[in-house]
C-alpha cells in the first residue's frame, strides 16, 4: 500500500564504512566512470561506454537507464548526451555573430550552385541566412521557413514565399503541421539545408523534433540537397539526427576534412566543397 511519501531513485554510492557488496560497488564505479567521461566529452556512443566501462552491453543499458531517471543524461539513438548539452541549444543572435567569415564564404560557395529561374529551399540556420540574403538579389523563387530571411529589409528581385506553421523564436523557424502539409505540395531545384552538428559516420543532426522533420522533408523534396555547415560542428552531433550522408549531393563547409573522412563521404556520394574563410585583415 502506497503511504504517500514519494520514492527516491539514488545512484549507487558507498556507505561511510566502506562495506559495499562487489556489485554495488561495480555499479557506482562505472556510473562514476560514465559521468565523468560524460562531462569531458558531452556525448558518447553506446558502444564507446561499452569499451570504456568493461561491461556488458545488457549492464550499460541498465546504467543508462537508471542514470537518466536521475536526470544524469539523456539517452539518444546509439549513445547518451550529457543533459546540459541535450538542452542548451543556443539563442539565434548568438549563433549568427559566430563564424561570420566562414559562413559568408559557404554562402559565396552556395549561390553558385543556383541557376537562374531556379526554385531554391533555404533552410532557417544562420548559415542559410547568409545564402538566402545573396539569392534574394537573384532572379530566383525562394521557399523558406526562415522568419529571419523573411524580415530582410528592402525589395528583393527573387519572389520569396513563406511555407507556413507555427513559428519556433528561439531559432526563428517555421516548423510544425502546417509547414509540413505545404512541403508535400512542393519539390525544389536546389535545397540548403543547414545542421547543428554532424557526425562523420552517421550524418546531421538538430536539436529539435519539429526542425528535423522539415529538413528532412526537403532534402527529400530536392534534386539537389545541399548540406552546409561551419568547422565547429563536425564530429559534434547533437540530439535529433534527421538525415545520413546519402541524403545530400553536396556539402559545403571550411573545414578539411581528413582522408578518411573524406573517403566515408565519397562513398555516400557526397561532393565535399572545401571553402577557405578569409581572415579578416589587420590595422
Amino acid at each position: 500500500m502506497n503511504s504517500g511519501a514519494p520514492s527516491t531513485l539514488r545512484s549507487p554510492v558507498p556507505p561511510a564504512d566502506g562495506q559495499l557488496s562487489a556489485a554495488a560497488m561495480s555499479a557506482y564505479s562505472r556510473h562514476q566512470t560514465l559521468l565523468k567521461a560524460l562531462e569531458q566529452q558531452k556525448q558518447i556512443a553506446v558502444r564507446d561506454l561499452i569499451a570504456l566501462l568493461r561491461a556488458s552491453p545488457a549492464t550499460v543499458r541498465r546504467d543508462i537507464e537508471q542514470l537518466e531517471r536521475l536526470g544524469k543524461l539523456v539517452r539518444t539513438h546509439g549513445g547518451v548526451l550529457h543533459p546540459d548539452y541535450a538542452q542548451g541549444e543556443q539563442p539565434f543572435a548568438r549563433k549568427a555573430r559566430s563564424a561570420v567569415t566562414a559562413k559568408k564564404a559557404i554562402a559565396a560557395k552556395a549561390s553558385e550552385f543556383v541557376s537562374p529561374g531556379a526554385v531554391v529551399f533555404v533552410d532557417s540556420g544562420t548559415t542559410c541566412l547568409e545564402i538566402g540574403r545573396l539569392l534574394l538579389g537573384q532572379d530566383v523563387t525562394l521557399y523558406t521557413n526562415s522568419l529571419a530571411l523573411l524580415a530582410e529589409p528592402g525589395q528583393p528581385r527573387a519572389q520569396v514565399n513563406a511555407i507556413g506553421g507555427e513559428a519556433r523564436m528561439l531559432s526563428r523557424a517555421l516548423v510544425g503541421g502546417l509547414a509540413m502539409h505545404w512541403l508535400r505540395h512542393l519539390h525544389f531545384d536546389v535545397a540548403f539545408i543547414g545542421a547543428s552538428g554532424l557526425s562523420a559516420a552517421e550524418g546531421a543532426s538538430t536539436t529539435e523534433l519539429t526542425e528535423a522533420s522539415i529538413k528532412r522533408e526537403c532534402a527529400a523534396r530536392s534534386r539537389r540537397p545541399v548540406l552546409v555547415a561551419d568547422a565547429s560542428k563536425w564530429n559534434q552531433p547533437v540530439a535529433v539526427e534527421f538525415a545520413p550522408w546519402a541524403a545530400f549531393r553536396d556539402f559545403i563547409t571550411d573545414r578539411r576534412l581528413g582522408a578518411e573522412d573524406l573517403a566515408a563521404l565519397r562513398q555516400a556520394k557526397v561532393r565535399v566543397h572545401c571553402v577557405a574563410a578569409r581572415r579578416p585583415a589587420r590595422a
